[in-house]
Protein backbone atom coordinates (compact mmCIF):
# COMPACT_ATOMS: atom_id res chain seq x y z
CA UNK A 1 0.00 0.00 0.00
CA UNK A 2 1.00 3.12 -1.17
CA UNK A 3 2.17 5.67 1.59
CA UNK A 4 0.26 9.10 1.25
CA UNK A 5 2.13 12.40 1.08
CA UNK A 6 1.68 14.71 3.95
CA UNK A 7 2.61 18.34 4.66
CA UNK A 8 6.21 18.76 6.93
CA UNK A 9 7.98 21.59 8.53
CA UNK A 10 11.46 21.33 8.29
CA UNK A 11 12.96 23.23 10.96
CA UNK A 12 16.67 23.93 10.32
CA UNK A 13 19.36 25.03 12.87
CA UNK A 14 20.40 28.54 12.49
CA UNK A 15 23.99 27.73 10.88
CA UNK A 16 26.02 27.23 7.50
CA UNK A 17 22.36 28.70 6.10
CA UNK A 18 23.82 28.51 1.89
CA UNK A 19 24.21 24.68 2.26
CA UNK A 20 20.73 23.69 3.92
CA UNK A 21 19.25 23.32 0.85
CA UNK A 22 22.10 21.64 -1.04
CA UNK A 23 22.64 19.18 1.85
CA UNK A 24 18.52 18.17 1.24
CA UNK A 25 18.92 17.99 -2.08
CA UNK A 26 21.74 15.38 -1.93
CA UNK A 27 20.06 13.34 0.47
CA UNK A 28 16.44 13.06 -1.49
CA UNK A 29 18.77 12.07 -4.52
CA UNK A 30 20.97 9.37 -2.36
CA UNK A 31 17.43 7.61 -0.99
CA UNK A 32 15.32 8.56 -4.44
CA UNK A 33 12.78 10.39 -2.31
CA UNK A 34 10.38 12.73 -4.34
CA UNK A 35 9.25 15.31 -2.60
CA UNK A 36 8.06 19.16 -3.69
CA UNK A 37 8.82 22.50 -1.50
CA UNK A 38 5.91 24.54 -0.54
CA UNK A 39 7.83 27.40 0.71
CA UNK A 40 11.51 28.02 1.02
CA UNK A 41 12.07 31.01 1.95
CA UNK A 42 15.41 32.20 1.94
CA UNK A 43 17.67 32.87 4.55
CA UNK A 44 14.61 31.52 6.82
CA UNK A 45 15.25 28.32 9.36
CA UNK A 46 12.52 26.25 8.04
CA UNK A 47 11.24 25.00 4.81
CA UNK A 48 7.98 23.56 3.87
CA UNK A 49 7.06 20.05 1.97
CA UNK A 50 5.07 17.84 0.59
CA UNK A 51 6.46 13.91 1.07
CA UNK A 52 5.92 11.15 2.69
CA UNK A 53 6.58 10.49 6.23
CA UNK A 54 8.80 7.72 6.22
CA UNK A 55 10.98 9.92 3.26
CA UNK A 56 11.01 12.91 5.61
CA UNK A 57 12.63 10.28 8.58
CA UNK A 58 14.75 8.80 6.00
CA UNK A 59 15.62 13.05 5.14
CA UNK A 60 16.34 13.86 8.96
CA UNK A 61 18.62 10.24 9.34
CA UNK A 62 21.43 11.75 7.80
CA UNK A 63 21.03 15.68 7.76
CA UNK A 64 22.98 17.76 10.12
CA UNK A 65 21.06 20.76 9.46
CA UNK A 66 17.49 20.04 10.25
CA UNK A 67 16.83 20.35 13.81
CA UNK A 68 13.36 18.84 13.59
CA UNK A 69 10.59 17.30 11.63
CA UNK A 70 6.91 18.17 12.25
CA UNK A 71 3.82 17.58 10.33
CA UNK A 72 2.40 20.51 9.79
CA UNK A 73 -1.29 21.09 10.88
CA UNK A 74 -1.28 24.86 11.05
CA UNK A 75 0.18 27.68 10.16
CA UNK A 76 -0.24 31.25 10.12
CA UNK A 77 0.66 34.91 11.12
CA UNK A 78 -0.98 35.05 14.15
CA UNK A 79 -1.76 32.07 16.70
CA UNK A 80 -5.49 32.62 16.32
CA UNK A 81 -5.02 31.72 12.69
CA UNK A 82 -3.98 28.01 13.93
CA UNK A 83 -6.97 28.23 16.25
CA UNK A 84 -9.45 28.46 13.90
CA UNK A 85 -7.60 25.94 10.90
CA UNK A 86 -7.27 23.13 14.01
CA UNK A 87 -10.95 23.86 14.53
CA UNK A 88 -11.83 23.21 11.21
CA UNK A 89 -10.21 19.91 11.06
CA UNK A 90 -13.08 16.66 10.50
CA UNK A 91 -13.26 14.77 13.90
CA UNK A 92 -11.98 11.22 12.76
CA UNK A 93 -8.87 13.21 12.11
CA UNK A 94 -7.86 13.21 15.86
CA UNK A 95 -8.60 9.65 16.32
CA UNK A 96 -5.14 8.41 16.56
CA UNK A 97 -4.55 10.97 18.89
CA UNK A 98 -7.77 11.45 21.49
CA UNK A 99 -7.57 8.21 23.11
CA UNK A 100 -7.63 8.10 26.97
CA UNK A 101 -4.60 6.07 26.33
CA UNK A 102 -2.40 8.34 24.34
CA UNK A 103 -0.23 10.54 26.19
CA UNK A 104 1.26 13.59 25.01
CA UNK A 105 3.15 16.92 25.80
CA UNK A 106 3.18 20.23 23.58
CA UNK A 107 6.93 21.89 23.41
CA UNK A 108 6.96 25.77 22.83
CA UNK A 109 9.38 27.50 20.97
CA UNK A 110 9.78 31.10 20.15
CA UNK A 111 12.94 31.59 17.49
CA UNK A 112 14.07 35.12 17.40
CA UNK A 113 12.92 35.94 21.20
CA UNK A 114 14.75 35.74 24.18
CA UNK A 115 13.76 34.95 28.22
CA UNK A 116 10.59 34.42 27.46
CA UNK A 117 9.03 33.26 30.82
CA UNK A 118 7.70 30.34 31.07
CA UNK A 119 4.42 31.58 32.21
CA UNK A 120 3.97 33.02 28.60
CA UNK A 121 4.30 29.72 27.44
CA UNK A 122 2.05 28.04 29.61
CA UNK A 123 -0.61 31.09 28.54
CA UNK A 124 -0.25 29.69 24.63
CA UNK A 125 -0.53 26.21 25.59
CA UNK A 126 -3.43 26.76 27.03
CA UNK A 127 -4.98 28.52 23.81
CA UNK A 128 -5.13 24.98 22.47
CA UNK A 129 -7.44 23.59 25.02
CA UNK A 130 -10.11 22.97 22.51
CA UNK A 131 -7.71 20.19 20.98
CA UNK A 132 -9.86 16.59 21.94
CA UNK A 133 -6.81 15.13 23.42
CA UNK A 134 -8.23 12.98 25.98
CA UNK A 135 -5.11 11.65 27.15
CA UNK A 136 -2.48 12.22 30.18
CA UNK A 137 -0.14 14.52 29.83
CA UNK A 138 3.38 13.17 29.56
CA UNK A 139 6.50 14.78 29.81
CA UNK A 140 8.88 12.05 29.61
CA UNK A 141 8.21 9.54 25.95
CA UNK A 142 5.21 10.87 25.61
CA UNK A 143 3.26 8.77 22.78
CA UNK A 144 3.07 11.90 20.61
CA UNK A 145 4.56 15.64 20.97
CA UNK A 146 3.34 18.51 19.66
CA UNK A 147 4.88 21.24 18.66
CA UNK A 148 3.96 25.17 18.50
CA UNK A 149 6.37 27.50 16.94
CA UNK A 150 6.78 31.21 16.96
CA UNK A 151 8.82 32.72 14.09
CA UNK A 152 10.11 36.37 14.80
CA UNK A 153 12.72 36.27 12.48
CA UNK A 154 16.44 36.38 12.44
CA UNK A 155 17.60 39.94 12.85
CA UNK A 156 18.59 40.42 16.45
CA UNK A 157 18.14 44.01 16.69
CA UNK A 158 15.02 44.88 14.94
CA UNK A 159 12.65 42.09 16.13
CA UNK A 160 9.10 42.52 15.47
CA UNK A 161 6.21 42.40 18.34
CA UNK A 162 4.37 40.07 17.10
CA UNK A 163 6.05 36.59 15.38
CA UNK A 164 6.02 36.99 11.59
CA UNK A 165 4.67 33.49 11.16
CA UNK A 166 2.87 30.56 13.72
CA UNK A 167 3.90 26.61 13.12
CA UNK A 168 1.82 23.75 14.70
CA UNK A 169 2.35 19.96 14.12
CA UNK A 170 3.23 16.61 15.19
CA UNK A 171 6.91 16.23 16.08
CA UNK A 172 7.78 13.43 13.44
CA UNK A 173 11.97 13.25 14.21
CA UNK A 174 15.56 14.80 14.91
CA UNK A 175 18.15 15.66 12.65
CA UNK A 176 21.64 14.44 13.46
CA UNK A 177 22.68 17.46 15.45
CA UNK A 178 23.79 15.34 17.99
CA UNK A 179 27.03 14.31 15.97
CA UNK A 180 28.31 17.92 15.97
CA UNK A 181 29.02 17.18 19.96
CA UNK A 182 29.62 13.04 19.23
CA UNK A 183 31.84 14.16 16.93
CA UNK A 184 33.34 17.09 18.53
CA UNK A 185 37.20 18.28 18.20
CA UNK A 186 37.72 18.96 21.54
CA UNK A 187 37.42 15.72 23.04
CA UNK A 188 39.03 13.82 19.77
CA UNK A 189 41.80 11.66 20.00
CA UNK A 190 43.99 13.17 17.16
CA UNK A 191 43.79 16.75 15.19
CA UNK A 192 45.33 18.90 13.54
CA UNK A 193 46.35 22.67 13.11
CA UNK A 194 43.37 22.86 10.48
CA UNK A 195 40.70 20.18 11.57
CA UNK A 196 37.62 20.42 9.58
CA UNK A 197 34.69 21.42 11.64
CA UNK A 198 32.50 18.44 12.23
CA UNK A 199 29.46 20.01 11.36
CA UNK A 200 30.80 20.63 8.01
CA UNK A 201 32.10 17.55 7.55
CA UNK A 202 28.71 15.64 8.34
CA UNK A 203 27.67 18.05 5.47
CA UNK A 204 30.45 17.40 2.83
CA UNK A 205 29.60 13.78 3.28
CA UNK A 206 26.18 14.01 2.84
CA UNK A 207 26.63 16.09 -0.52
CA UNK A 208 29.06 13.54 -1.27
CA UNK A 209 26.03 10.93 -1.08
CA UNK A 210 28.27 8.90 1.31
CA UNK A 211 26.54 5.12 1.74
CA UNK A 212 27.26 2.18 3.86
CA UNK A 213 30.26 -0.16 1.78
CA UNK A 214 30.95 2.64 -0.29
CA UNK A 215 34.84 3.32 -0.55
CA UNK A 216 35.63 7.15 -0.09
CA UNK A 217 39.16 8.92 -0.28
CA UNK A 218 40.73 11.89 0.61
CA UNK A 219 43.95 12.86 -1.16
CA UNK A 220 44.75 15.52 1.33
CA UNK A 221 43.77 13.41 4.51
CA UNK A 222 45.65 15.27 7.34
CA UNK A 223 44.09 14.15 10.61
CA UNK A 224 41.27 12.61 9.05
CA UNK A 225 38.79 14.63 10.06
CA UNK A 226 36.81 13.95 6.84
CA UNK A 227 36.99 10.33 6.95
CA UNK A 228 35.36 10.02 10.21
CA UNK A 229 31.60 11.19 9.14
CA UNK A 230 31.86 8.51 5.96
CA UNK A 231 33.22 5.85 8.06
CA UNK A 232 30.35 6.77 10.60
CA UNK A 233 28.03 6.43 7.12
CA UNK A 234 29.39 2.75 6.82
CA UNK A 235 31.63 3.36 3.91
CA UNK A 236 35.28 2.53 3.82
CA UNK A 237 37.65 5.34 3.87
CA UNK A 238 41.39 5.69 2.53
CA UNK A 239 43.44 8.71 2.11
CA UNK A 240 46.87 10.25 1.34
CA UNK A 241 49.19 12.75 2.13
CA UNK A 242 52.33 14.62 1.71
CA UNK A 243 52.99 15.12 5.55
CA UNK A 244 54.94 11.76 6.88
CA UNK A 245 55.43 13.78 10.60
CA UNK A 246 51.48 14.16 10.75
CA UNK A 247 50.03 10.95 9.38
CA UNK A 248 52.59 9.09 11.69
CA UNK A 249 51.31 11.03 14.91
CA UNK A 250 54.96 12.98 14.93
CA UNK A 251 53.91 16.32 14.17
CA UNK A 252 53.88 19.70 16.20
CA UNK A 253 51.17 19.36 18.92
CA UNK A 254 47.64 21.36 17.73
CA UNK A 255 46.19 21.54 21.03
CA UNK A 256 47.02 24.76 23.29
CA UNK A 257 49.61 24.05 26.28
CA UNK A 258 50.88 20.43 24.65
CA UNK A 259 53.99 20.06 24.18
CA UNK A 260 54.30 16.00 22.79
CA UNK A 261 51.22 13.67 21.44
CA UNK A 262 50.51 10.89 22.66
CA UNK A 263 52.20 7.88 21.19
CA UNK A 264 48.60 6.40 19.96
CA UNK A 265 47.35 9.48 18.03
CA UNK A 266 46.48 8.61 14.50
CA UNK A 267 44.01 8.49 11.85
CA UNK A 268 42.80 5.21 13.10
CA UNK A 269 42.86 5.87 16.70
CA UNK A 270 40.12 8.47 15.84
CA UNK A 271 38.18 6.08 13.86
CA UNK A 272 38.40 3.45 16.61
CA UNK A 273 37.12 6.14 19.33
CA UNK A 274 34.04 6.51 17.44
CA UNK A 275 33.66 2.54 17.30
CA UNK A 276 34.17 2.66 12.93
CA UNK A 277 38.11 0.80 12.97
CA UNK A 278 36.73 -2.19 11.16
CA UNK A 279 36.04 1.08 7.96
CA UNK A 280 39.44 2.06 8.09
CA UNK A 281 41.60 1.04 4.90
CA UNK A 282 44.84 2.55 4.98
CA UNK A 283 46.39 6.13 4.67
CA UNK A 284 49.34 6.47 2.26
CA UNK A 285 52.47 8.84 2.18
CA UNK A 286 51.72 10.79 -1.32
CA UNK A 287 51.82 13.31 -3.22
CA UNK A 288 48.33 14.20 -4.94
CA UNK A 289 50.01 16.03 -7.78
CA UNK A 290 51.75 12.82 -8.64
CA UNK A 291 48.84 10.38 -9.02
CA UNK A 292 49.95 7.14 -7.43
CA UNK A 293 46.29 5.11 -8.77
CA UNK A 294 46.57 2.68 -11.79
CA UNK A 295 43.85 3.60 -14.05
CA UNK A 296 41.39 0.79 -13.67
CA UNK A 297 41.22 2.27 -9.83
CA UNK A 298 37.42 3.52 -8.41
CA UNK A 299 36.19 5.49 -5.34
CA UNK A 300 32.59 6.02 -5.14
CA UNK A 301 33.25 9.48 -3.46
CA UNK A 302 36.42 11.82 -3.12
CA UNK A 303 35.67 14.12 -0.29
CA UNK A 304 38.91 16.42 0.64
CA UNK A 305 39.64 19.97 1.78
CA UNK A 306 43.21 21.19 -0.21
CA UNK A 307 45.74 22.73 1.79
CA UNK A 308 46.03 26.68 1.27
CA UNK A 309 46.60 29.83 2.98
CA UNK A 310 49.20 30.38 6.01
CA UNK A 311 48.63 27.85 8.55
CA UNK A 312 48.62 25.00 5.97
CA UNK A 313 50.93 25.84 2.67
CA UNK A 314 51.10 24.08 -0.95
CA UNK A 315 53.67 21.71 -0.88
CA UNK A 316 54.39 19.35 -3.72
CA UNK A 317 57.20 16.85 -4.09
CA UNK A 318 60.63 17.37 -5.81
CA UNK A 319 59.18 21.32 -6.53
CA UNK A 320 62.91 23.48 -6.49
CA UNK A 321 63.35 27.17 -8.13
CA UNK A 322 65.59 26.92 -11.04
CA UNK A 323 68.51 29.32 -11.46
CA UNK A 324 69.72 30.54 -14.49
CA UNK A 325 72.87 32.88 -15.13
CA UNK A 326 71.49 36.30 -16.45
CA UNK A 327 72.85 37.13 -20.01
CA UNK A 328 75.41 39.96 -20.92
CA UNK A 329 74.56 42.35 -22.79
Amino acid sequence: MLECTKKFLLWFAHEHIPFRMAEIQSIAAMFGISMAFLAQPEGEPYAIAELTEADARKLASRSMLIRSVVELWAHGPKIDDVCNQLKQFPANFWDPYSGEDQSFKVNVEIFGKRKVPREVKVEKIEKFDFLPLNGPIKMNNPDHTYHLIEYYGVVPNSMPENPLMVFFGRWVCDGQRFLKFQLSLKTRKFIANTSMDPTLSVIMANMAQVQKNHLVLDPFVGSGDLLVPAAHFGAYVAGTDLDYLLLHGKAKPSRCNEKLRAEDESILANLRQYGCEKQFVDVVIADASMPLWRDGARFDAIITDPPYGIREATERIGSHKRYTIPGHL
